[in-house]
């Protein structure tokens, strides 16, 4: 890759200025490595009264800065993480700052489908933007609608594009590929997805069954039988939506299934249950930091594909003020 040199005339923000909290630090990394930037210092401190602090090692003032920072588990530690980051950078006068949050909490919290319930994921735009972000950057809302919770400008990007390349390349290994969405809330993007590679698409029917509000798959719609099959969804939490997909289409017929998700947020059982279910592959990408136990569990079907070069060419075009959208041929 060549030297990265930036253009004269960068606006009126000064340089980059990345900086990294503790919740995934290989992708922050690999995020300075692509743009050949090193990592800013900061201290981050837990006391022993589970208050954070945060001190920088050296002044931001004028620069235009990049604080990343995954709200995964733990989230509220990665969360005030970002949001003590995010003020700390303010405060010292930086002239931009942009919070890149590959994968952003409470995104399923985004709208009132009960009585006596918060909109949670209104309350941490909210928050981002009190503490002193500019703009923001994120990959795959969970719900589109979130972008308008936020004032203040971003760019919400999609990793299915990594994910559709690395599909593309493992298609003549397929017999005749069928893209299954996990649950009907998924379903337009499945059926993008399903064109973008020239497959046809199905749906994984899901049903409320008892007062526990636990749904259950009852059917396919669309034929599996005798087919290769891609099983689509933008996160695993629990794993439950996704293995029963799994078995439900290994009953109709199905013959390799790999499932397709971009944050693997894995939560208890969901790494045991997946490496015990009949999965060819699953590939994910890294906005999410996968422990090694988790990784043993799953061995060789895990592939993670890194967002990192994603990310870092849109901070070089918003940095750069140059169309993000080009990028997609948009």
């Amino acid at each position: 890759m060549p030297a990265y040199t930036p253009p004269r005339d960068c606006g009126m923000y000064g340089e980059i200025k990345l900086f990294a909290g503790t919740s995934c630090p290989e992708l922050a990394a690999e995020i300075a490595e692509y743009l050949e930037l090193p990592l800013s210092g900061r201290d981050i401190t837990l006391f022993p009264n589970d208050n954070l602090f945060i001190k920088l090692h050296s002044s931001v003032r004028g620069q235009d800065v990049y604080v990343i920072q995954t709200t995964s588990r733990p989230v509220h530690r990665n969360l005030m993480e970002l949001l003590i980051l995010l003020q700390t950078l303010s405060l010292d006068s930086a002239g931009r700052v942009t919070a890149v949050i590959p994968y952003m909490a409470y995104a399923r919290s985004d709208k009132k489908d009960k009585p006596r319930v918060p909109i949670t994921a209104r309350l941490v735009a909210d928050m981002i933007e009190i503490a002193g972000a500019d703009r923001y950057m994120t990959l795959d809302l969970h719900a589109g609608q979130i972008q308008g919770f936020f004032s203040i400008p971003g760019d919400v990007l999609s990793a299915f594009h990594i994910l559709m390349d690395h599909v593309n390349d493992l298609l003549p290994k397929l017999k005749d590929p069928v893209v299954v969405a996990a649950d009907l809330g998924f379903a337009k993007k499945g059926r993008n997805f399903a064109a973008q590679i020239g497959a046809p698409i199905a749906f994984v029917e899901k049903r409320r069954t008892g007062s526990d509000n636990h749904a259950v798959a009852l059917t396919v719609i669309g034929n599996v039988t005798n087919l290769d099959v891609i099983i689509i969804d933008d996160e695993i939490d629990t794993a439950g939506t996704i293995v029963q997909a799994v078995n439900l289409v290994k009953e109709q017929g199905a013959l390799d299934v790999y499932v397709i998700t971009v944050h693997p947020v894995f939560s208890e059982p969901a790494a045991e249950d997946l490496s015990q279910a009949p999965i060819k592959k699953l590939i994910t990408t890294n906005t999410v930091p996968i422990p090694p136990k988790d990784q043993a569990l799953l061995n060789d079907k895990l592939e993670v594909l890194s967002v990192a070069p994603l990310l870092g060419e849109v901070i070089r075009r918003a940095h750069e003020g140059r169309s993000v959208g080009e990028m997609f041929n948009e």
